[in-house]
């Protein structure tokens, strides 16, 4: 009798002990968990296709065919989607973050990092697609105090001047990427980090053509 008590404690403390395993839901979770962090990428393709168009452009406006800045709107603004492209390598120099507007969003917010809205409009904080030349060098109230006025060529930017939408740098923005959160929104500039615009800078004053930034969202 007492043999088969032993036997029967000895069988329950083994089941509480017991911990079912089940691979294959473990691996669906990971699965799923890699698919929700998976961060978007700069489609190369695209933009090799976005390049030449600006190219063609170049030479038809005489503006500057060593190299353009190329921003991919389309892109999380969480992640770099601010391209040198080298017309001659044909291949991107550099990549930053790059800021958008923010609209009816809380300024300096991240609220529409995945699906910025555009503008023309005075007053409306936003962003505007279109070709823009690079104009004058000034002085700014942000970043390293480097500002570059922005004309609009198209008739989705042709404003841009009267909105005081210029191209500059903000202590905000990040060296880094920072998905999935995004960059600080302002009122309509495109705007990139400190360090970025010191890089930059010098290669844009010793362009002996008038350089293009093509802003898309395809």
């Amino acid at each position: 009798m007492r043999i088969f008590y032993l036997i029967f404690v000895v069988f329950i403390f083994s089941s509480c002990q017991y911990e079912p395993k089940n691979p294959v839901n473990k691996a669906v979770f990971d699965y799923k968990k890699i698919s929700e962090d998976e961060k978007p990428e700069l489609d190369l393709i695209k933009t090799k296709k976005k390049a030449e168009e600006a190219l063609a452009f170049c030479k038809s406006k005489k503006m500057n065919t060593d190299f353009c800045i190329l921003i991919d709107m389309s892109l999380h603004s969480g992640v770099s989607r601010f391209i040198i492209w080298d017309f001659k390598e044909q291949k991107i120099v550099n990549k930053y973050l790059v800021g958008h507007g923010c609209g009816n969003n809380s300024w300096s917010s991240d609220g529409s990092k995945d699906n910025p809205q555009f503008s023309n409009q005075d007053g409306s904080h936003l962003s505007s697609l279109g070709k823009y030349q690079l104009g004058e060098r000034g002085r700014s109230d942000w970043g390293i105090n480097v500002k570059y006025l922005m004309h609009g060529l198209d008739k989705t930017n042709n404003n841009a001047l009267k909105r005081f939408i210029v191209f500059h740098s903000w202590n905000l923005m990040s060296d880094e990427e920072v998905y999935p959160k995004g960059s600080p929104e302002g009122w309509g500039c495109p705007t990139i980090s400190n360090n970025a615009m010191r890089e930059l800078d010098p290669i844009i004053q010793n362009a002996k053509k008038p350089l293009l930034m093509w802003i898309y969202n395809e």
